[in-house]
C-alpha cells in the first residue's frame, strides 16, 4: 500500500478539471477520493482500486486519468466492462468529456473492423470491450498483440466480478490477469466497483499487486427508502403467495413516483409479470427485459427507460451493473436475490439524482430455493469436469464445440461453457479459434476453496433472510454485508419508521388477485421437441431422423407459475384421479392448440414420466372422451432420480424400457402424448421416436408441468 497519498500538479488538475466540469457541469469539482485516485493513475505501474457508493462518480476517475495521460503522450485506455448497457452509457459519457470512445461487443460486430483500425492508428482514446471479448483468441491476435506495451491505462469496472468471492463471479473476468500480464510495467491499472466486502476488496486488491492503493468509501444512500413489504411478519398472518406479489406490483406500478424497474428473479418470471400488467392496466407501458433479448431489443429498452416512455421494466439481473438513469424513482423486487451484495448493487440504480427513491422488497418463503442454487450453481462437480476433460483429450487434437462436448459428455451445455471458462483461467484448456482443446495440465479440484465459497454464499442467504425479516434497520444490513465501517441505523427505512411509506399497502386488492390469476392463466408455452440424440450413454448422436421427430408440443405449467401453483401442488401431493380444475385446463390448452397443430389427434397416449400414473390416466381418459379419440397407455415406471442423470443417460434410460412393451395401435395416426411433468423433454423425445416407429403419423407432445 502506498505510504502517501498522491497529488495533482497544477497542469495535472486543469485537465482533470475541464474534463468534471464538461460531464456534471460549471460548478462541479473532483472530490477528494476522485483527485487521489486521478492523480496516482497519472504516474507509471499504479494501482488503485476504488470501492464506492452508485453514483459516487467512479466513471469520472478514469475519465479525467485518461485525459491526463493523453495529454502527457500515453496511448489509449482499455476498459473491460461486463455489460452493453454499460458500454454504451460509457461511450456516451467519454465523448461528452471529450475524448473519444468506440467499444466492441456482440452488438456491433459489423463496426469492429473500422474501430481496430481507429485504434491501431492512435485515433481512439478509449476502447471498451467485455470480458468474453477479452477470452476471444480473434481478439487477442488482432488487438491485445498490437496494443502490447502501448497502452495508457487499463480498467476494470464492476471489478467484484474478478473474485469468485464476489456475487457476480464470471470466469471470463479471470481473463483480466492475460492482459495484466501483457501490459509494459508501467501501464497503470485501476479497478472500480461498488458492491465489494472487505474479503473481495483484498482478493481484488491482491490480483492488482501488492502496491496496490485501495479507496473506500461509505456506502450508505440517503436518497434510498427502503422497504420490506411482508404482511406475514405477525402471528396469523400469511405471506405473500407469489400470486400476490405480481398482483401487489400491478396495484402500485400507476402510482409509484416517476419510472423504475421491477426485478423477477427468473426470465419466466419476468415475461409472466410484464404480460400481467400489461393486461391490467392496457395503458401503463411496461416491458420484459433479460438476457435472452437480442442486444438490439435490450438496447431500445434501456432506451425506451431512460427517456421515461416506459413507467418500468420488469427485468431479471441481465439489467443491473452501470445501467445510468439518475432520475429512476424506484426499484422493486419480486423475490430476494441470493445476496445482500446484488441487492445492494441493484437497488443503487435508483435516486441517483433524486431526493427519494423507492427500493421494496416483496420476499417469498420460495426465495430459499433459488438461493441453495445459486449458491452451488457455479461450482464446478469434479465426476462432470472429468468427463469434460475426457471428451477434450479424445478429439484427436481436433478443437471440439461446446455442443460437441456436451453430445459426448452428457452434461448439459450451460455447465459445458461455465466449465470449459473455469478451466481456463487454470490453465487446464484453452480456447482456439474453431472450439476448445486440452493443454495437458492436470485439473486439481481446491474442494477447500470451493467449500469455502459455497459457506460464503449460504452467510449471504443468512443476511437476506434477516433482511426479509425486518430484524433491524435495513440500510445497515446492507452496509454491514459490504463491511462498512460506518454502519449504522439510516433512520429512513421500513424497519426504523415501523410502518411502510405512505401509499403502499401490505397486501394486493383481492380483484387484482384474481385477474392476474385470470390474464396469466390464458398463456399458453410451446414444448420445443428437441433435435438431437445426445451420444455418450445412448450411443446414437446426431440428428433425430425428420420421421421420428416429435410435433412442437404444449406445456399446461411452466416451471413454477405462480398461476397454477396451488392446482401443481394439490394435483402432485399424490398419485389420484385429476380434479375438474385441471381437466378443463388441459382441455382449453387443447382448444387453443387445434388452429396450429398438423393435424387433429385421434388417439391418447399417456405416460407417466415423472410416475403418476393414476392421474395421467384420468386426464388421458377425460381427453379421450371430450374429443371422442382412441386411447393407450404406456405403464413405465420412471427412473427413481432423472436429475442424477447426464443428458445421454436418461435418454438410453427411456429407450430400454420402452423397448420392453408391445406398441399401442397408432399405425397411420395422430397421437397425443400426455405427460404428467419432466424437467429434460427426453420422456417426449425418445417417446414420440418409439411411436413413430411403431407407425404414428404425427406425435403431439402435451405435458402437464414443465419442471425446472
Amino acid at each position: 500500500m502506498p505510504t502517501t497519498t498522491p497529488v495533482l500538479d497544477d497542469t495535472r488538475a486543469a485537465v482533470a478539471a475541464r474534463v468534471i466540469t464538461a460531464m456534471a457541469g460549471p460548478e462541479a469539482r473532483l472530490r477528494p477520493d476522485q483527485e487521489t485516485a486521478v492523480a496516482a493513475l497519472c504516474e507509471d505501474a499504479a494501482r488503485v482500486l476504488v470501492v464506492q457508493a452508485t453514483g459516487w462518480g467512479k466513471s469520472a476517475v478514469y475519465w479525467a486519468a485518461t485525459a491526463c495521460r493523453r495529454a502527457e503522450g500515453h496511448g489509449p485506455t482499455l476498459v473491460v466492462s461486463p455489460l452493453l448497457s454499460l458500454m454504451r452509457d460509457q461511450v456516451v459519457a467519454a465523448e461528452r468529456a471529450g475524448l473519444r470512445a468506440a467499444t466492441l461487443n456482440s452488438s456491433n460486430t459489423d463496426a469492429w473492423s473500422a474501430v481496430e483500425s481507429e485504434l491501431t492508428a492512435g485515433h481512439l482514446d478509449v476502447l471498451l470491450v467485455s470480458p468474453e471479448r477479452l477470452a476471444n483468441p480473434g481478439f487477442g491476435r488482432r488487438v491485445l498483440d498490437a496494443l502490447a506495451g502501448r497502452l495508457g491505462l487499463v480498467v476494470i469496472d464492476e471489478a467484484h466480478a474478478v473474485s469468485d468471492w464476489g456475487h457476480d463471479f464470471r470466469p471470463d473476468y479471470r481473463r483480466v490477469s492475460d492482459v495484466l500480464q501483457r501490459l509494459h510495467p508501467s501501464t497503470p491499472v485501476l479497478a472500480t466497483t461498488a458492491t465489494a466486502n472487505a474479503r473481495v476488496t483484498d482478493d481484488v486488491a491482491a490480483q492488482l499487486g501488492d502496491a496496490t492503493l485501495v479507496l473506500r468509501g461509505p456506502l450508505a444512500r440517503a436518497s434510498l427508502q427502503l422497504s420490506v413489504v411482508d404482511p406475514g411478519r405477525g402471528e396469523g398472518h400469511d405471506r405473500l403467495s407469489p400470486l400476490d406479489r405480481y398482483a401487489w406490483v400491478v396495484d402500485h406500478l400507476p402510482t409509484l413516483p416517476g419510472s423504475g424497474i421491477v426485478y423477477a428473479l427468473t426470465v419466466a418470471d419476468a415475461h409472466r409479470l410484464a404480460d400481467a400488467v400489461a393486461a391490467v392496466h392496457p395503458d401503463l407501458p411496461v416491458a420484459a427485459y433479460t438476457g435472452q433479448l437480442e442486444a438490439g431489443r435490450r438496447e431500445e429498452l434501456e432506451d425506451a427507460l431512460r427517456a421515461n416512455r416506459l413507467k418500468a421494466l420488469v427485468a431479471t439481473s441481465a439489467l443491473g451493473m452501470g445501467y445510468d438513469k439518475p432520475d429512476l424513482g424506484f426499484v422493486i423486487h419480486v423475490g430476494a436475490p441470493p445476496s445482500p451484495v446484488s441487492y445492494y448493487q441493484q437497488v443503487g440504480r435508483a435516486g441517483r439524482a433524486l431526493e427519494h427513491a423507492h427500493a421494496v422488497l416483496l420476499p417469498s418463503e420460495a426465495d430459499a430455493g433459488v438461493w441453495d442454487y445459486f449458491a452451488t450453481a457455479t461450482i464446478p462437480v469434479p465426476e462432470q469436469v472429468e468427463r469434460v476433460l475426457a471428451v477434450l483429450a479424445g478429439g484427436g487434437g481436433e478443437p471440439m464445440s461446446v455442443a460437441a462436448v456436451e453430445a459426448e459428455s452428457g452434461v448439459r451445455r450451460t455447465r459445458v461453457e461455465l466449465m470449459l471458462k473455469q478451466l481456463a483461467v487454470d490453465d487446464v484448456v484453452e480456447r482456439v479459434e474453431g472450439g476448445w482443446l486440452p493443454t495437458g495440465k492436470q485439473w486439481t479440484h481446491d474442494a477447500e476453496h470451493y467449500d469455502g465459497v459455497v459457506a460464503v454464499r449460504r452467510r449471504e442467504a443468512d443476511i437476506m433472510r434477516a433482511y426479509t425479516r425486518s430484524e433491524r434497520c435495513l440500510m445497515q444490513l446492507l452496509q454491514e454485508s459490504l463491511d462498512d465501517p460506518t454502519a449504522e441505523p439510516c433512520g429512513r427505512c421500513s424497519v426504523c419508521r415501523g410502518a411502510l411509506p405512505e401509499g403502499l399497502a401490505l397486501r394486493p386488492a383481492r380483484a387484482t388477485v384474481v385477474a392476474v390469476a385470470k390474464v396469466l392463466r390464458r398463456q399458453r408455452h410451446e414444448l420445443e421437441p428437441r433435435k438431437m440424440w445426445p451420444g455418450g450413454a445412448f450411443g446414437s448422436r446426431g440428428r433425430i431422423a425428420p420421421g421420428e421427430l416429435a410435433a412442437p408440443g404444449r406445456v399446461l405449467v411452466h416451471a413454477d407459475a405462480p398461476e397454477w401453483q396451488d392446482l401443481v401442488r394439490e394435483a402432485f401431493a399424490r398419485d389420484a384421479g385429476a380434479g375438474d380444475e385441471l381437466r378443463e385446463a388441459l382441455v382449453a390448452v387443447l382448444a387453443d392448440w387445434k388452429g396450429s397443430w398438423p393435424a387433429r389427434p385421434e388417439v391418447v397416449v399417456d405416460l407417466p414420466a415423472a410416475g403418476f400414473p393414476r392421474l395421467t390416466a384420468s386426464l388421458g381418459d377425460h381427453l379421450a372422451e371430450v374429443g371422442g379419440l382412441g386411447r393407450a397407455s404406456l405403464p413405465v415406471t420412471p427412473p427413481a432420480d432423472p436429475r442424477s442423470l447426464t443428458s445421454a443417460e436418461e435418454a438410453a434410460w427411456w429407450r430400454d424400457a420402452l423397448a420392453g412393451l408391445d406398441p399401442p395401435p397408432v399405425q397411420d395416426r395422430t397421437v397425443l402424448l400426455l405427460l404428467d411433468a419432466s424437467a429434460s423433454g427426453w420422456p417426449a423425445t425418445v417417446a414420440a421416436s418409439w411411436l413413430a416407429r411403431a407407425g404414428a403419423r404425427t406425435v403431439l407432445p402435451l405435458l402437464v408441468h414443465r419442471r425446472v
